[in-house]
């Protein structure tokens, strides 16, 4: 089978399952908000931990729970539309449409890694588990098929602006985990929001991963090689993809009436504005090769 088929088949799966996961979790709940009491569980920390107590998060907390359907609302509304979007440009052969569907995909592995391995067990992990296998194969061919080609960008891109503004993002979010991880330390309790889960996923998912891999190409950026401008479009579709969420779920968060930190909720939309706007010059200054790129490579 050829890799156009096969990211167009492990695509097109990606989107039929996300409409599900993200359907199902944004409306199972629906109406839990008005029911005014919610179940109390105790951790084995001693904690009073208040669930969500309906649909497909209710034995979620409340809070994970309003951060999860604020999630579900931006995969429907944006991360589904830009994956379909991206797919149908990519398979035109434009380098545009392949940047565009690595970084979209790049979000759906993160997304449902976080779900396979952070949400309490429900009916929809084996769509959880295929969504984040299917997004990460598939992001990996379509990496594979523009680091063949390379990415050219006109020279009038601020590369080296773009590359201080994601490691100065990277610094920030560093100092908020580690903060977040040392307050635990320093009460000799567990760090704060970890409720009853057994670990900080989304921490160990940036500070192994992502946090790393931003770090990487702001560092590129900066020294201005080619490299770095075929991982920069990726990691701003990504980044901008993922702020939005984080952002959606903070409202969300508030509006569950859930404690946010004054901290992250002016710093992620900050940095949401930022990397959608570095996102748009890569994009607008990204050359297309001459002749034309073929549809995804055949092998």
């Amino acid at each position: 089978m050829s890799h156009r088929r096969t990211i167009s088949f492990l695509t097109w799966m990606v989107i039929v399952l996300g409409v599900v996961a993200s359907g199902i979790g944004l409306f199972s709940g629906e109406g839990a908000e008005n029911e005014g009491s919610h179940p109390i569980f105790t951790t084995i920390r001693g904690e009073q931990i208040e669930l969500y107590g309906s649909g497909i998060y209710k034995n979620d907390s409340l809070s994970a729970a309003a951060q999860a359907i604020a999630q579900d609302g931006v995969t429907l509304v944006l991360g589904i539309p830009l994956l379909l979007v991206s797919l149908l440009l990519s398979l035109r052969g434009t380098i545009r449409g392949r940047l565009l569907l690595a970084g979209a995909l790049g979000y759906f592995t993160y997304t449902y890694a976080s779900y396979s391995f952070l949400a309490m067990y429900n009916d929809l992990f084996l769509v959880y588990v295929l969504l984040f296998s299917g997004s990460l194969f598939a992001f990996i061919l379509v990496f594979r098929s523009v680091e063949r080609e390379g990415v050219l960008m006109k020279t009038k891109l601020p590369g080296k602006s773009i590359g201080f503004i994601l490691l100065l993002i990277a610094f920030l979010i560093i100092m908020l985990w580690l903060g977040r991880i040392a307050g635990g330390w320093r009460n000799g309790t567990a760090p704060a929001l970890l409720e009853h889960y057994t670990t900080l996923v989304i921490q160990a998912l940036d500070l192994a991963v992502l946090l790393p891999l931003m770090v990487l190409t702001g560092a590129l950026l900066v020294r201005r090689q080619s490299y770095g401008y075929l991982l920069a479009p990726v990691v701003l579709v990504k980044a901008a993809t993922l702020l939005t969420s984080i952002s959606s779920m903070m409202i969300g968060m508030l509006r569950a009436g859930v404690h946010v930190s004054m901290v992250e909720l002016i710093l992620f939309p900050i940095f949401n504005l930022a990397v959608i706007w570095c996102l748009i010059l890569l994009l607008r200054n990204a050359q297309e090769p001459a002749p034309p790129a073929s549809p995804l490579p055949i092998e």
